[in-house]
This record gives structure tokens, C-alpha cells and sequence, in this order.
């Protein structure tokens, strides 16, 4: 069976059938929480920006244009629902509290998934100690698989101002990383 395209979706959405966009929704879902959650560290923020976004994507559904991709024009409205959580709220939770995100993979011996859980966790609350910006930087390289011209296109910022964050970043991850590991 064929996979119908995102842009044939939206179109569908428009003229109102409900099975294209709940088509959508459960295309993105995941990425769209797994997205969410790094970002603020707090699953039920996360679902409550998840929910946001996609009501914002509805919304705005009809001004999708189809110049980019639509999950990368999904993922920007994400990362300003994100930026205007962060100027509403102030995180306040101590990295003790960071829940560990879940991976759910039948494949793995419990060995190696808990091995794996303790993996993600100390990246995560690595991640929490970014500034906002590189950890969007962060977040669209690594987990959304964006190009440095995606990146700097999304954030509206040059390339270069992108790779910087980025290596800065990186910089500041290996460091917390390596003190991490050394306690």
C-alpha cells in the first residue's frame, strides 16, 4: 500500500475530510512529542504544547503555501510555541527531577534497554543545562535530521550563527558529559 504525501493530506484537510488530517497527526506525533519533550523536559508540558502546535497547524492550515516541506513549516510553528513557553514559563525543575524519556523497542534484551534508558537520561538532562537556543540547534540537527541551511532557515539565523551554536554546544555538552562521567 502507498503512502499518501503530506501535501496531498493538506489539501484533502482543507476540503474537509477528517481521515487526512487524523492521517497527519499520527504521522507526527511522536516526533512532534519526542521534539516537545527535549525541549521542555516535562512531559505533560509536552503534550500540552503538542496538542498546541497541532491546533496551531490546523488553524493555519490553509496559509501552507507548500514552498518547504510541510513537516519542516509543522516544526517551525513547534519550535515558536516552544520559544513562547520558555518566555511564559521559567524552567524551575532541578535536573534530578528530568524525566527519562522511554524508548520502546521490542528488539532489545532488558540489558541493553535499561543501558539504553540510562544513556538518554544523562544526555537529556545534559541537554537541560543548554541555553535555549543551542539546544534548538541541538534538537534540529541531530533529532529532526535538518541541513545547516534547514536550521538556519527555521530559526531564521545565517549558517555560520547555526554551525556556531552548534559547536558551541557540542562543546558545552562534552564537558558536562565528561564531568558527568568522572563523578
Amino acid at each position: 500500500m502507498f503512502e499518501r504525501s503530506d501535501e496531498t493530506l493538506v489539501k484533502q484537510a482543507l476540503k474537509g475530510k477528517k481521515s487526512a488530517w487524523v492521517t497527519l497527526v499520527k504521522r507526527y506525533e511522536k516526533n512532534l512529542y519526542n521534539y516537545t519533550l527535549r525541549m521542555v523536559s516535562n512531559p505533560d508540558d509536552a503534550l500540552d504544547l503538542m496538542q498546541d502546535v497541532f491546533m496551531a497547524v490546523f488553524r493555519n492550515l490553509a496559509s501552507f503555501r507548500g514552498d518547504s516541506p510541510f513537516k519542516g513549516w509543522m516544526f517551525k510553528i513547534a519550535h515558536y510555541r516552544c520559544i513562547e513557553f520558555y518566555r511564559r514559563k521559567k524552567p524551575t525543575q532541578s535536573l534530578d527531577d528530568t524525566p527519562e524519556q522511554e524508548e520502546h523497542s521490542d528488539d532489545k534484551c532488558p540489558e541493553a534497554q535499561l543501558f539504553s534508558g540510562q544513556q538518554a537520561s544523562i544526555l537529556n538532562k545534559a541537554l537541560c543545562t543548554l541555553p535555549v537556543n543551542q539546544k534548538l540547534v541541538v534538537e534540529l540537527k541531530f533529532f529532526q535530521h535538518c541541513t545547516f541551511d534547514d536550521i538556519a532557515k527555521q530559526l531564521g539565523i545565517s549558517v555560520n550563527t547555526a554551525k556556531s551554536r552548534l559547536y558551541s554546544a557540542l562543546d558545552k555538552l562534552k564537558d558536562h558529559l565528561e564531568l558527568d562521567h568522572v563523578k
